[in-house]
C-alpha cells in the first residue's frame, strides 16, 4: 500500500526537482542551489525577488527577509559557499579537483592555519581549508599536476598524519600518545629521585642523602641531563610542535606559553652544568611537560570512552548496485543510462527515474519526510531512499551520483570550511604569552644595564616565565573539559566536539528538525475507531491479519499495534506461516490475499476484509458511514494516515497511524525556550507540519524544506545570533555541521552522528537542554580555572620581576595553583 494515495495531503508535499530537468537559463535555486523545475517558484509579493526549487525555500527566503530586514550577506554567507584559502580566494571558484582528508594531531585553531600554508606550497594545489574541529581539511588540487593519493603525504607531517576522509580512523594516534606520557612518566620519576636524594638538600646547604666520592655532581647532572633531553623531546614533543606551529602561523598560543617555560629552564639549566654550577632546574621541565601532557592525555581518554557509546551506530551509504540483470556491480562502474533493479527493503544506490514497477518509498534518510511516497513509472528516485514494498526497476540519471553521497560531500565541504572556536587559553595567550617573554627579557635586560651578572639577570628572566604558571593554564581548559564530558556521558550525551563548551552558552536560536527529533520517526497506530456493533480488538485483529502479507511501514505499524492488542487481551502472538496471523483468538488465517495500489484485501474469517484509503474502499463498493468522516478528517489534521478497514458491504472502523510526538515533547520545548528562539525545520508540508506551529515554545516552522538547503537556513538564522542545530537523519547531517552547535539524535544515522557536537545515545529529547547547561557550566568552570592561574600570576610576576623569588620557590608556587586548578575541575558538576 501506498501512503501517498491514502494520504490526500501528499499532493501538497514539495515538488523535488529531478537533476534532469532544470529550467532553461538558471543557475539553481536562490537558497539551496538545487536545479529549479520547469517552472521555478517566485514570490507573488514583490518584497523577495528570486526563483525557487520548491516552496520550503521560498517561505525560508520570504520569512527570514521579512524577519531581519535583509539578510547581512557577510554574516549569512554559506559556509559552503564561503570557504576561504589563505590567500581570501573562494575555493568554490577556484578551478581544479576536491578532495577532503582527515587530519589527526589537529588541536588548536593555528593547526588550521598552518596547514594551510603547507598544502598551499606545494605545487598543484590551487587552494585549502582547515577545521580543528572537525580534523578535516579541503583541498582543491590540479589532476593534471597532482594524484589523489598523493596529498594526504602533503599535510602529513611536523606530528599531523593525514588520510582520505571516507577511510580515516578517528583513534589513530591515541597509543602513540599513552607511550609518550609513560615512558616521560618513568625517566621523570628517575630525574626526581637523583633532585630528591642529592639537589634538593644542597639548595638548602644540607648533606646530601647520597653521595659518589668526587664525581657526583658530573654523573647526577649528566644523568639527569639525559633524562631530562628524553622527557623534553619525545614526550613533550607535541607541545613544541604546537609551539613552532604557533610561530609559523604567528598565533601565540598555549603551547607556546609552556614550551617557553620548559625550553628556558632546560636551557638555563644545560649551560649552569657546562659552567660548573650545581643549580639545576631540569625539574621544572620535567613538570612542566608532563602535567600539562598528563591534563590533556586524561581529557582525550575521557572523550574517547565517551565515545565508545557511539559504536552500536551504522553506516547507511551504498557502495553496490545490482543490474536489471540480476548481477550486482561496484557503485563506480554503473553508468547514466543503466537499468538497475531494486528490490523490497533495498536502498537506492543512484539518483533517476523509474522505469516500471510503482512501490512507495521510504525518503525520510536524505529529505526527512516521515511518510513513504509512492513512486511510479517517470517519477524521479533519490540515491539513498529505501524501496519499502515492490520492486521496481530504474534508469540512472546524468552524472550517476546519489543523493546521500551528494549530502556527503556537502558535509564534508562544510566541515572542512568550520574554523574551530579559538580556545579562551589560546584567545589570551595571544596577549599574554607576548607580555610575559617581553617582560622576562626587559627584566634581563635591565639588571645587566645595571650591572648585574648574567647568571643572575638570566635566572631573573627565567623565573618570570617559570612563574607565568604554564601548568595551571595548560590544565585549565583539558580538565574543565574532561570533567564536562564525564558528566554528559553520565547522562547519556557524548560530546564529539570540545568546541561545543565554547559555543553553547551563547546560543540564542534552535533549531529542531521534526522527523525522529520532535516525534520518534517510526509509524505507530495512534487510534482506532470502530462503528457501533463492531469490537475495535476485532477490527485491529483482521486489519492486522491482512496487512501481515504487505510490506508496507504503515502496514506493520496495523501489525504490531494487532499484536500488541493481541497479547493484552491475553491471545497467543502474531504469526504468519503459510498465509496465517495471529489474531485475539489465536491464528487468523487470510485467503485470496491482493494487493493494490491504494489498500490491500484477503478473505478473513469468511469475510473479504479491505484495507486502505477510505477512497479505496469505495471503489470496492463499500460505504463509508457518516460517523467514520469525522475521525477521518481529525487524523488528516494533524498528519497522519486514516487507514478504513471494511467487510461485508461497508467501513467498519478507521486506524489513524502517523508519526507520533516524543515524550516529554513539552517540558523539552519549555527548558529550550527560555531565553532562546526555537524553529522547526522539516522537509514534510501540510498538516504533519503545520500541527508544531501551534505548539507552545515554537517560535517559527519552516516546512518543505529540502535537504541541501537546511544547511543554508541554518547560516540565515545566524544573522539573529549563535544557533544550534538538533536532528537525527543524513539530510541533517549538513545543517548539523553548519551550526554553531550540532546536536544529533543517537538512534539516528552515522552521517548526522559525524556531524555533531554531541550525540545523545538515549534519544531522550529533555537532554537537549541539559546539554546546552553542562556545555555552559563547564565553559564557567574553564573561565574560573583560568581565573585562578591569573590571579597568582598576578602577585607572583611582580615579586619575581623584583627578584624576590628563585626558580624553586616558582616552580613550587606554580605546582600549587596547579593544585588549585586540579582541585576545582574535580568538583560535581552541576
Amino acid at each position: 500500500m501506498c501512503p501517498d494515495s491514502r494520504n490526500p495531503d501528499s499532493s501538497e508535499r514539495p515538488h523535488m526537482p529531478a537533476p534532469s530537468s532544470p529550467a532553461e537559463g538558471s543557475d539553481g535555486c536562490d537558497l539551496c542551489d538545487l536545479p529549479l523545475p520547469s517552472a521555478p517558484i517566485t514570490d507573488p509579493d514583490p518584497d523577495v525577488d528570486g526563483t525557487y526549487c520548491c516552496r520550503g525555500c521560498l517561505e525560508v527566503a520570504r520569512t527570514l527577509e521579512r524577519r531581519d530586514d535583509g539578510p547581512d550577506e557577510a554574516a549569512v554567507r554559506s559556509r559552503l559557499d564561503g570557504a576561504e584559502a589563505t590567500d581570501g580566494r573562494d575555493l568554490d571558484d577556484l578551478d581544479g579537483e576536491d578532495a577532503f582528508l582527515a587530519v589527526d594531531g589537529m588541536h588548536c585553531s593555528t593547526c588550521e592555519a598552518f596547514l594551510e600554508s603547507v598544502a598551499e606550497r606545494q605545487a598543484g594545489v590551487r587552494g585549502a581549508t582547515a577545521s580543528y574541529a572537525t580534523d578535516t581539511i579541503r583541498i582543491v588540487y590540479d589532476p593534471d599536476r597532482l594524484a589523489a593519493d598523493d596529498l594526504p603525504e602533503i599535510v602529513s607531517g611536523y606530528g599531523y598524519t593525514a588520510a582520505d576522509r571516507s577511510a580515516a580512523d578517528g583513534d589513530a594516534g591515541d597509543d602513540d600518545g599513552l607511550a609518550r606520557l609513560l615512558l616521560g612518566g618513568f625517566f621523570g620519576m628517575m630525574v626526581m629521585v637523583w633532585y630528591a636524594l642529592f639537589l634538593y638538600p644542597t639548595y638548602f646547604d644540607l648533606e646530601p642523602v647520597v653521595t659518589f666520592g668526587g664525581y657526583e655532581l658530573a654523573f647526577l647532572s649528566a644523568n639527569i641531563w639525559a633524562f631530562t633531553s628524553f622527557i623534553l623531546f619525545y614526550t613533550g614533543y607535541p607541545i613544541l610542535r604546537g609551539a613552532y606551529v604557533s610561530l609559523r602561523a604567528s598565533r601565540p598560543n598555549m603551547d607556546l606559553l609552556v614550551a617557553t617555560a620548559a625550553l628556558g629552564s632546560y636551557g638555563y639549566s644545560a649551560a649552569a652544568i657546562l659552567l660548573g654550577e650545581s643549580h639545576l632546574y631540569f625539574d621544572v621541565t620535567v613538570a612542566v611537560v608532563l602535567v600539562v601532557t598528563a591534563g590533556t592525555h586524561y581529557e582525550r581518554a575521557v572523550k574517547r570512552r565517551a565515545t565508545g557509546l557511539l559504536s552500536d551506530l551504522t553506516e547507511r551509504q551504498v557502495d553496490e548496485a545490482r543490474l536489471e540483470s540480476g548481477e550486482t556491480v561496484p557503485i563506480e562502474a554503473v553508468e547514466p543510462g543503466d537499468r538497475l533493479l531494486v528490490r523490497p527493503g533495498e536502498r537506492v544506490p543512484l539518483d533517476g527515474d523509474v522505469l516500471e514497477g510503482s512501490a512507495a518509498v521510504d525518503e525520510s534518510l536524505v529529505t526527512g519526510e516521515s511518510l513513504p511516497v509512492r513512486k511510479a513509472p517517470g517519477d524521479d528516485l533519490r540515491g539513498g531512499t529505501v524501496v519499502t514494498d515492490a520492486p521496481i526497476v530504474l534508469a540512472v540519471g546524468e552524472g550517476a551520483e546519489s543523493t546521500l553521497d551528494r549530502l556527503v560531500s556537502l558535509l564534508w565541504s562544510i566541515q572542512s570550511a568550520r574554523p574551530g572556536v579559538q580556545r579562551l587559553a589560546d584567545k589570551l595567550a595571544t596577549v599574554f604569552v607576548p607580555l610575559v617573554v617581553a617582560l622576562a627579557v626587559g627584566t634581563a635586560a635591565v639588571l645587566l644595564a645595571t650591572g648585574s651578572s648574567a647568571s643572575t639577570a638570566l635566572l631573573v628572566g627565567l623565573t618570570v616565565v617559570i612563574v607565568s604558571c604554564p601548568c595551571a593554564l595548560g590544565l585549565a581548559t583539558p580538565l574543565a573539559i574532561a570533567a564536562g564530558v564525564q558528566a554528559a556521558a553520565k547522562r547519556g550525551i557524548v560530546v564529539a566536539a570540545e568546541t561545543i563548551f565554547e559555543n553553547a552558552p551563547d546560543v540564542d536560536v534552535v533549531v529542531l528538525d521534526k522527523t525522529g527529533t520532535l516525534t520518534t520517526g517510526e509509524m505507530a497506530v495512534e487510534d482506532v475507531t470502530a462503528v457501533e456493533g463492531t469490537d475495535s480488538d476485532d477490527l485491529l485483529r483482521r486489519a492486522g491479519a491482512v496487512e501481515s502479507l504487505s510490506e508496507h511501514p504503515i502496514a506493520a505499524a496495523v501489525v504490531e499495534a494487532a499484536s500488541v492488542a493481541a497479547a493484552d487481551s491475553g491471545a497467543l502472538e502474531a504469526e504468519n506461516d503459510g498465509g496465517t496471523a495471529a489474531g485475539a483468538e489465536g491464528s487468523t488465517a487470510v485467503g485470496s490475499f491482493e494487493r493494490a495500489d491504494r489498500g490491500v484485501s484477503g478473505v478473513v474469517d469468511g469475510d473479504r476484509v479491505v484495507v486502505g484509503h477510505p477512497d479505496f474502499l469505495r471503489e470496492r463498493g463499500l460505504s463509508v458511514p457518516d460517523a467514520l468522516e469525522s475521525p477521518i478528517d481529525d487524523a488528516r489534521a494533524v498528519g497522519r494516515v486514516p487507514v478504513a478497514v471494511g467487510w461485508d458491504g461497508r467501513v467498519r472502523g478507521v486506524v489513524a497511524v502517523g508519526d507520533s510526538e516524543r515524550e516529554a515533547l513539552d517540558a523539552a520545548l519549555e527548558a529550550l525556550s527560555s531565553g532562546r528562539e526555537i524553529v522547526v525545520l522539516t522537509g514534510d508540508e501540510g498538516p504533519a507540519a503545520e500541527r508544531f506551529r501551534a505548539t507552545d515554545g515554537v517560535d517559527e516552522v519552516f516546512a518543505g524544506v529540502p535537504p541541501e538547503a537546511k544547511a543554508e537556513t541554518v547560516d540565515r538564522l545566524r544573522t539573529r545570533g549563535p544557533v544550534a542545530m538538533v536532528g537525527d537523519g543524513s539530510n541533517d547531517a549538513p545543517a548539523l555541521a553548519a551550526a554553531d552547535v550540532g546536536i544529533a539524535m543517537g538512534g539516528g544515522t552515522q552521517l548526522a552522528t559525524d556531524a555533531a557536537d554531541a550525540v545523545i545515545v538515549g534519544d531522550d529529547l529533555e537532554a537537549v537542554g541539559e546539554t546546552l547547561a553542562i556545555a555552559a557550566s563547564t565553559h564557567r568552570r574553564i573561565r574560573q580555572n583560568l581565573g585562578w592561574a591569573f590571579c597568582y600570576n598576578a602577585v607572583a610576576i611582580p615579586l619575581a620581576v623584583a627578584g624576590l623569588l628563585n626558580p624553586l620557590f616558582a616552580a613550587v608556587a606554580m605546582a600549587a595553583s596547579s593544585l588549585l586548578v586540579v582541585l576545582n575541575s574535580s568538583r560535581s558538576m552541576r
